[in-house]
Parts: structure tokens; C-alpha cells; sequence
């Protein structure tokens, strides 16, 4: 019996590219870059997405070299109108030099504090006022 066995032909499965530190330390540092898509530099540099998550771990660990520990960044600030609600209330001074304060809230509430207060008790009376 001759018989001929079809086999399909395996696709062609390209090679493991091995990369050094260097690189993947290198492409790991292109997705933190701010507005970056990490999908989208692991396109760029012929990588699955999966893997650089997997480097990028091993960057955070000190792993490939990297920074071990991530670095503070500064963010913007906006400064925005007061809303009435967020009003910050008034600290004046009483006439008389016993040390003791008068502290105005919105509405008409006022706090007189005195120099032995306890400030458990002033902080707690000061979080009610404010709600």
C-alpha cells in the first residue's frame, strides 16, 4: 500500500528575539511616559503588550536595572473658586489678653477657645461645626 499522507505544512513560526537589559529597560521606559499606550510601544517595538507588562514588573523590582523605587512626579495645580459651603471660618483675636480666641463659622456660630482647651474635644467640636 502506497499511500500518500498530506501533512500540512507548519506556519512559519517566527524566532524568539532575545533581548538584552538594556532594551527591555529601554522599552519599559517608553510607556511611562505621560499619555503613553503601553499596547502601542509594544507594537513599535514587536513585542506582545503581555510581555512588557511582565518587564515592566521586573523594572519596578530592580530586576532589569531599572529604578527600584518610582520617582515623585509634580502634578498640575488648579486653583478654583471657593464654593459657599467650603467657607474657611474667621479667627479673631479677643479684645481682652486672657488668650483666648473667637472663631466665626458661616451661619453665625462662634467658638470662644481658651488656652487650656482639649484639643481632642476642640478638634471634634470644630469637625461637627464644619458638617
Amino acid at each position: 500500500m502506497n499511500e500518500v499522507i498530506e501533512s500540512a505544512a507548519k506556519p512559519d513560526v517566527p524566532k524568539r528575539i532575545h533581548r538584552s537589559a538594556e532594551e527591555k529597560r529601554r522599552i519599559v521606559e517608553a510607556t511611562f511616559a505621560s499619555g503613553t499606550s503601553i499596547a502601542r510601544v509594544a507594537r513599535e517595538h514587536g513585542v506582545n503588550s503581555n510581555q512588557v507588562f511582565q518587564w515592566r514588573y521586573e523594572y519596578r523590582k530592580g530586576i532589569l536595572g531599572g529604578r527600584s523605587k518610582p520617582t515623585a512626579k509634580l502634578l498640575p495645580v488648579v486653583i478654583a473658586e471657593p464654593e459657599a459651603a467650603c467657607t474657611i471660618p474667621t479667627v479673631a483675636p479677643e479684645s481682652n489678653s486672657s488668650g483666648t480666641i473667637r472663631v466665626e463659622f458661616p451661619g453665625g456660630v462662634s467658638l470662644h477657645i481658651g488656652r487650656d482647651t482639649d484639643l481632642h474635644l476642640l478638634r471634634a467640636v470644630v469637625e461637627i461645626l464644619r458638617a
